[in-house]
């Protein structure tokens, strides 16, 4: 029987490695990169042809709520990977607000063995903070396959919260690791709750949840987070505001923001899309956009990130303000990103650093984002010509709609290979789910 130098060879692409990208070939064997360079067909096992097509380092989703355990009829892990995996996203950080809640080594391990057995893509998994356990936080955030602490400053969708000061100065001085944060004040949303006109309807979530909501809460995470060193990650800036005080975030601060804000805008997206537009922290106007978009071009926003937050149709439908925050979006999110390359909004390698690079660099995840040999091949390959149209029925969430719906789109991802398998190629799924837990440095 024939032995092979490598299991996969990948040709003919335009493979992004040492930052530029170069008409080469990848030799893959043992879920590893083994080579870049000159490649011969014969001495692989399988091959592939990419046409020029570009071949990037796995994309990293490092905002996504799957729902499982408890909220699994909106969606699950097996359902939420599989919109990854056609998505192009190789590996992803999901959420701790499920039912119960992840915020014990008990509820972290379940969460671990059902994705060891119905994950795509690769995985790992936040803990939650709660009164209950912030100062137990430094030794949960030390378990393997914890991508690191997520906070709620503001309450979003379940029950997960730290809104007193004295709570979110502890985990913020003993938290070692990345804690990701949800930054709305608590206080604030409460009380302008009280004195918002709900017969507006949704237009007034906005209003409600203000960009002064966010400015407070973020003003809060600085201060501490240069008091004691943190590693604090802020989850979906939505303000200008925001992004300019966040230019002065010192060395360990890091700014996420989600496609939905650099693409829908307010009022346009609540006459349209009525509550399917309503999320947290909301989508706001044009200059506030903007502001985001000069974030990502002067180096303040570090990542994208999905914000994967599904609920039914029927939930969505129900009358603001019972109607739920959240839309998905795990599987579209590239799709708009590489548009809004096609549209000149930022560059393909600003898109690599911020869906790839910086999430490996920010939570120190171990031998993936970069197409380096002996890293874990993990590949996103992407045709910047293709023209698609975003459809509800294409979608593979649960929850089977996107804020989207409708949308041409230039610029699509082709090919998703982990874990050196190709697992997805030209919308169609192979193999079974085997995604492996992340691990981290």
């Amino acid at each position: 029987m024939k032995k092979y130098d490598f299991d996969l060879g990948i040709f003919k692409g335009k493979v992004y490695t040492d930052g530029v990208f170069k008409n080469t070939s990848i030799g893959i064997k043992n879920n590893k990169i083994a080579h870049i360079g000159k490649l011969r067909q014969e001495n692989c096992q399988q091959s592939i042809e990419f046409n020029n097509k570009y071949i990037l380092p796995g994309m990293i989703d490092t905002q996504v709520h799957f729902r499982e355990p408890g909220l699994t009829h909106k969606e699950d892990i097996y359902h939420g990977t599989k919109g990854a995996l056609l998505g192009g996203i190789t590996s992803i950080f999901e959420m701790p607000n499920t039912s119960p809640a992840t915020i014990d080594e008990i509820e972290f391990q379940k969460k671990i063995k059902i994705a060891e057995t119905n994950s795509w893509t690769n995985f790992a998994f936040f803990i939650g903070a709660c009164k209950a356990n912030v100062s137990k936080l430094d030794k949960l955030e030390k378990m393997k396959g914890c991508a690191g602490v997520k906070i709620f400053m503001g309450s979003s969708t379940g029950n997960l919260i730290i809104s007193e000061e004295e709570d979110l100065e502890i985990a913020l001085k003993i938290c070692k690791r990345r804690v990701a944060i949800h930054s709305e004040d608590e206080k604030r949303l409460v009380e302008r709750f009280k004195i918002i006109n709900k017969s507006n309807g949704v237009k007034e979530h906005e209003s409600w949840r203000d960009s002064l909501s966010a400015i407070i809460s973020t003003k809060k995470v600085l201060e501490y987070a240069k008091k004691y060193n943190t590693k604090a990650h802020i989850l979906h800036v939505s303000t200008a505001d925001e992004i300019q005080l966040l230019q002065n975030k010192g060395k360990y601060v890091t700014v996420e923001v989600t496609p939905q804000h650099l693409t829908l805008f307010s009022p346009d997206c609540y006459n349209k899309l009525g509550t399917l537009a309503q999320m947290n922290p909301p989508i706001r106007s044009l200059e506030h956009q903007r502001g985001l978009w000069k974030g990502i071009s002067n180096g303040t926003v570090d990542v994208i990130g999905s914000d994967h937050a599904p609920h039914t149709i029927e939930e969505k439908e129900k009358k603001w303000p019972n109607s739920p925050s959240g839309m998905p979006g795990v599987q579209t999110s590239l799709s708009i990103m590489l548009n809004h390359v096609n549209n000149e909004k930022l560059s393909l390698q600003k898109l690599i650093k911020l869906f790839s690079e910086n999430p490996c660099k920010i939570y120190n995840i171990k031998n993936k984002g970069f197409i380096k040999k002996g890293f874990d091949a993990d590949l996103t390959v992407v045709d910047l010509e293709k023209e698609i149209i975003i459809e509800n029925k294409d979608i593979a969430s649960k929850s089977g709609w996107s804020p989207f719906n409708g949308m041409k789109l230039k610029g699509s991802p082709i090919a998703t290979i982990i874990n050196g398998s190709i697992k997805m190629l030209e919308g169609k799924i192979f193999e079974k789910p085997n995604g492996k837990v992340v691990n981290f440095n």
